[in-house]
């Protein structure tokens, strides 16, 4: 299995767009800054026809030791969720989603 990295999506951004390759990478860079700005601020990201990262409070609860049983507990704390949009769930599954045009996230 591939990992699509940081410098591939530059180049792409490269040879797609027409920027510098330094243009590029800056611009790569800004998205995800940008992108983690908001997520720690506790915004949403949404992008159309992909889908929605957020951030999630979970609350304190009580966890279990597997190898001992002994009761261990978990604090609260916030996590991060993404929900692909219907479109980025119908190209994984290699089918055409039904209706690609609107752009919603919603299932």
């Amino acid at each position: 299995m591939n990992t699509v990295t940081r410098a591939q999506l530059s180049e792409t951004i490269y040879a797609q767009v027409g920027l510098s390759r330094n243009e590029s990478a800056d611009l790569l860079e800004a998205v995800l800054d940008r992108m983690s700005a908001a997520l720690e601020a506790g915004e949403s990201v949404k992008i159309s026809g992909f889908g929605t990262f957020s951030v999630r409070q979970k609350g304190r609860r009580v966890g279990r030791n597997p190898k001992t049983g002994e009761e261990v507990p978990i604090l609260p704390r916030r996590v991060l969720v993404f929900r692909p949009s219907h479109v980025l769930k119908a190209h994984v599954n290699g089918m055409v989603p039904d209706d690609a045009g609107d752009g919603g996230d919603e299932e």
